[in-house]
């Protein structure tokens, strides 16, 4: 197999992409998926309010341009964030984010024309990233507030068929939608949207009364609240319906298109959310990560814990905590025929947990919720015995748990087979469409859930170690039922990735072990010369790593915007905070930025890719397919 700089064209004609489409079944991929959160679509021209939506025309255009190649488009956590932090992954679980309702369409007679065309306009004029790539959270969280408070106005005054939409909207999501505006509500009433701050107890445990005598006088509390605040609760109900309907509408378009959305389920519960639902959580202990080698003290992530005990009752049937998040789950695969992409499977299976007001150490009281049999206060929750620890290693760390009976593993499967798969299957889905990110610490409880329930996990080739052949991360061990991607939205572009690994000893690693596995037929010699190659020359590196992508044997791919337009930014810094995180966007002029760079190597080739990755297999199967390559060559 040779690399060459042969002339690149563009794959958007029908005839292309029927080619390239030909050549992913040839190389056995089911799925194809083009990873973007809603924030980070591109605008029309003079349209840029400051925030991406799937619900703009200028998304409508991205569909079609990436239609008949992609299959999937992976989004991010969809829920409502708050003023002072852009990270999707503190969102609501339930709400949607206002920021992704399309001004414009409230400006058309669809609408009732109930936003105006100036108030539209001055919001996108006066966006002061108008001419960039970047979002501008801090300016367009105020504006489209201000905008949706106009258009609600005028809503009130129509009397049409959305006003009826609406009160049935109201009622059919009331279970959720009374309690995130009545959250809204007591903001306003306390001045402020962080519970914990409230000085009325009350208020505070409006959802969490702990007798009935407290239930009796909250229920006069919400009664007093929904008339006081009626029209705070209504605008919040309001927003949640227009981007519902927006949604909907947005998904039906890209069906049209053969194209299907995958939601995110994050592993955090918002703020909001922890007021809603705390009678479900386990009081005084937080969801984080343990000591490692990036952490010393491990990672405080202060996310709330479903109690155990209210996720299922002691005949194994679903608790209150398990009902709801089971229509979490329905409600997530419902409005995303894709499937759900769970963030952080380990803390869905075998979650680390520490005490409030202390890091994640073991020294500390921390331990993993289900696995620790030793624990004066975990133990009553655990599934592992101790007959089942090796004492040898310490408690956080993967090789903890040496054995579990097939009923043990059924425990720790409980909540995925009952909630999520359950889920998944009442609205006519199977476990297919569930994209388990199951990226660094896997417990032996995890991996023995996964492959009890056949679950489709993620290789993430720009991780992969070198040094070790076996790794699962590495093309030749990557399994088919799996999702690989060069990396995540958390993650570097490939192209960055590779210009720090060449002249490294990981990059004459790397080097080596792509030769050995894409260069199947080349003499030792000549895998040699290739090693060096690749650790030297970073555009190789990058083209070599994407064939490796397209060559390994997972059925599903995914690839993050960056790697497939060539763009030489990141969007998601961990760890860090402020309008400039979560803020890179899919440039307006994108199938500009695509051509150009294509002509430049540096966004995804696809023709020259599939016809390397094909040829990567060997020579039998390389001339068994040399049709398809033929078709390829004539796209390069």
């Amino acid at each position: 197999m040779t690399y060459c700089e042969e002339k690149k064209t563009p794959f958007t004609s029908i005839e292309g992409k029927n080619i390239i489409s030909e050549a992913l079944k040839i190389l056995g991929k089911k799925h194809f998926a083009f990873i973007a959160h809603a924030n980070s679509f591109p605008a029309e021209s003079g349209k840029n309010s400051g925030f991406g939506t799937i619900n703009s025309n200028a998304a409508k255009q991205l569909i079609n341009f990436l239609s008949g190649v992609f299959t999937d488009i992976q989004l991010g956590p969809s829920g409502k964030t708050k003023s002072i932090d852009a990270s999707p992954y503190t969102g609501t679980i339930f709400s949607n984010n206002p920021l992704f309702i399309d001004l414009e369409q409230l400006t058309t007679s669809k609408w009732g024309n109930i936003l105006s065309t100036e108030t539209y306009r001055r919001i996108t004029e006066n966006n002061p990233n108008k001419n960039t790539n970047k979002t501008a959270y801090s300016y367009i969280f105020k504006e489209q507030d201000e905008a949706l408070k106009e258009a609600y106005e005028n809503f009130k005054n129509e009397s049409n068929e959305l006003k009826d939409k609406f009160e049935g909207y109201k009622e059919k999501n009331k279970f959720w939608l009374e309690k995130d505006a009545l959250y809204e509500a007591l903001s306003v009433e306390h001045g402020n949207d962080y519970w914990p701050m409230w000085k009325n107890e009350t208020d505070q445990n409006l959802f969490n009364p702990k007798n009935e005598e407290e239930k009796i006088r909250n229920r006069k509390r919400i009664e007093e609240l929904q008339e006081k605040y009626k029209e705070v609760i209504n605008y919040y109900s309001f927003c949640q319906f227009v981007i519902s309907e927006q949604n909907e509408e947005s998904r039906e378009y890209a069906l049209s298109k053969g194209m299907k959305m995958i939601a995110d389920r994050q592993v955090a519960f918002s703020d909001r959310d922890n007021w809603a639902y705390q009678a479900y959580f386990l009081k005084g202990w937080y969801l984080g990560c343990p000591p490692d080698y990036f952490s010393e003290d491990g990672q405080m992530w202060g996310f709330p814990v479903m109690d155990p005990e209210k996720l299922f009752n002691k005949d194994g049937t679903l608790g209150e905590g398990g009902l709801l998040m089971k229509e979490l789950y329905k409600k997530m695969f419902t409005e995303n025929p894709g499937g759900v992409r769970i963030d952080h499977m380990v803390g869905l299976i075998d979650p680390w947990v520490y005490i409030a007001g202390k890091k994640p150490k073991i020294e500390e009281g921390a331990g993993r919720l289900y696995s620790s049999p030793e624990h004066p206060v975990l133990s009553k929750y655990a599934i592992a015995t101790k007959d089942d620890l090796n004492y040898e290693v310490e408690a956080d760390k993967e090789e903890r748990i040496l054995k579990l009976t097939e009923e043990q593993i059924r425990q720790y499967g409980a909540l995925v087979e009952k909630i999520v798969i359950g889920a998944a299957k009442e609205v006519g889905l199977d476990k297919d469409s569930i994209v388990c990110e199951d990226l660094g610490t896997l417990t032996y409880p995890v991996v023995s859930v996964m492959k009890e329930y056949d679950l489709q996990g993620m290789k993430l080739i720009q991780f992969v170690v070198p040094e070790k052949s076996d790794h699962p991360y590495r093309c030749k061990n990557i399994t088919a039922r799996s999702w690989a991607m060069v990396g995540t939205h958390d993650n570097e572009p490939i192209a960055m990735w590779a210009n720090k690994t060449i002249n490294t000893e990981a990059g004459y690693l790397n080097g080596k072990n792509l030769a050995q596995d894409l260069w199947p037929d080349a003499t030792e010699e000549e895998k040699e010369q290739i090693a060096v190659r690749i650790s030297k020359d970073a555009s190789f590196l990058t083209q070599t790593k994407l064939v490796e992508l397209f060559a390994c044997k997972a059925e599903n791919i995914q690839i993050f915007f960056t790697d497939f337009l060539g763009l030489y930014d990141v969007y998601n810094r961990p760890g860090t905070s402020g309008d400039q995180n979560w803020s890179l966007r899919i440039p307006d002029n994108y199938e500009e930025v695509y051509n150009q760079n294509l002509k430049e190597g540096k966004a995804l080739n696809l023709p020259l890719i599939l016809k390397l990755a094909i040829e990567a297999r060997g020579k039998e199967f390389a001339n068994r397919n040399k049709e398809i390559i033929q078709k390829l060559e004539s796209l390069i």
